[in-house]
C-alpha cells in the first residue's frame, strides 16, 4: 500500500471518530452568497442529475443561488481537487460519487489533493450497476456468461478508468472463470453505445442508461450488482442471489466539503440536503435513476468510505487494475 493509500484510510477512519458538532449558536451565516455544487463528472449522469434536483430545492428554500458546475477529468480527481482548495465556508461543495476516494487512491501514484483535505457531509444515495450483453453474443443467462467467458473471453465497456464499471469488470474476471477484458470509454453513454454496436460484448453500467435498450431487446440484462433488486427492473436477480456475492458493489452518491469547514455549516448543509431528498418530487427523481436513499452523515459516512477504501484497495491489487 503506497503512502497516499495508507493516509487515505487513516484520514477517513479518523474522521469517523470525530464528534459531529451541532453548536448552531456559533455557526456563521450560511449560505451568505451563491453556493457552487461541483460535480466531478460530465453532465447528464446520475450524480449530475441528483445534484441539480437537490440544488433546485435548496435554492428555493434558502433564497440563494445554488449552481451546479461540472468539472470532469482524471476519474473525478480534478473536480475534487478544486473543492479541496476552495474556501472552507460551505459555498463550494463537491457532489459526486465515492470512487474518487475509494478507488482512485489505489490507481493513481499521485493525487491532486491530500488525504483528509475533504470530509463527508452526507452519503445521499446508492445504486447498483446492471450487467448486460449484446444479444449477438448468444448469452441469455449468467450461466451462459460464465461458460462463454471461460472458453472464449469477453470484453466489457466502462465509463472510464477507475469507474464503478471498471472495478466491476475487474472483479468479475478475478472472482469467476470469465476472462474479462476491460475497454474504457469517456462516459456511460459511449460505453452503452459500444454494447449496442457490438464493439464490445457487454458492460456493467448504470441501470438508467441500459434499461431502455433492455426493454427494446437490444441489450440482454443478466443481473444487478446491488444488494437489493433494481427498482426499475425488479425481475433481474442480484449477483448475490446467483451465488456471486463477491461481485456485489454499489455506487455511493455523496457530498464533500473542505475539511476545515465549520461543523455547524456542515450540519446545516447535511440537514438541508437530507430534507430535500425526502421531498416527493426528488424521491420520484431518485427512483427514476434507480437510486436508494442512504442518509449517513458524519462519523457513519466517514467510516463507510474508509471501509470501501480498504475493500477496493484489495481488489485493485488482486486484479492489477491500472488507471491507463
Amino acid at each position: 500500500m503506497n503512502r497516499f493509500r495508507r493516509h487515505t484510510v487513516a484520514a477517513l477512519a479518523c474522521a469517523a471518530l470525530l464528534p459531529f458538532s451541532v453548536a448552531h449558536a456559533q455557526a456563521p451565516a450560511w449560505p451568505a452568497k451563491p453556493v457552487t455544487f461541483v460535480n466531478n463528472f460530465p453532465p447528464g449522469g446520475p450524480s449530475d442529475l441528483l445534484a441539480r434536483s437537490v440544488a433546485a430545492v435548496l435554492q428555493a428554500g434558502l433564497k440563494q443561488p445554488f449552481v451546479v458546475e461540472n468539472k470532469a477529468g482524471a476519474s473525478g480527481n480534478i473536480g475534487a481537487a478544486q473543492v479541496a482548495k476552495a474556501a472552507p465556508d460551505g459555498h463550494t461543495v463537491l457532489v459526486g460519487i465515492d470512487t474518487t476516494f475509494t478507488i482512485n487512491p489505489h490507481l493513481y501514484p499521485t493525487m491532486p489533493f491530500k488525504p483528509g483535505d475533504l470530509k463527508p457531509v452526507v452519503i445521499m444515495a446508492s445504486s447498483g450497476l446492471l450487467l448486460g450483453v449484446n444479444p449477438g453474443t448468444g448469452i441469455k443467462s449468467f450461466g451462459d456468461l460464465l461458460s462463454q467467458g471461460r472458453s472464449k473471453g469477453l470484453n466489457f465497456s466502462s465509463a472510464g478508468n477507475g469507474s464503478p464499471g471498471h472495478l466491476a469488470a475487474a472483479t468479475l474476471g478475478n472472482s469467476t472463470p470469465v476472462k474479462a477484458l476491460h475497454v474504457p470509454y469517456r462516459g456511460n453513454t459511449p460505453a452503452v453505445t459500444a454494447i449496442l454496436s457490438g464493439e464490445v460484448d457487454g458492460g456493467i453500467l448504470a441501470t438508467p442508461g441500459m434499461l431502455p435498450h433492455v426493454q427494446s431487446g437490444r441489450i440482454t440484462a443478466l443481473a444487478v450488482t446491488s444488494a437489493r433488486r433494481s427498482q426499475l427492473a425488479p425481475q433481474l436477480p442480484t449477483v448475490a442471489e446467483l451465488g456471486f456475492k463477491a461481485l456485489e458493489s454499489e455506487v455511493l452518491y455523496l457530498v464533500m466539503v473542505p475539511a476545515a469547514t465549520p461543523d455547524a455549516v456542515v450540519q446545516a448543509l447535511a440537514t438541508g440536503i437530507t430534507d430535500a431528498l425526502q421531498r416527493p418530487d426528488v424521491k420520484e427523481r431518485m427512483k427514476g435513476l434507480d437510486l436508494f436513499f442512504e442518509g449517513q452523515t458524519g462519523a457513519a459516512a466517514a467510516q463507510r468510505l474508509a471501509d470501501l477504501n480498504t475493500r477496493y484497495g484489495q481488489i485493485v491489487r488482486a486484479t492489477g487494475m491500472k488507471a491507463d
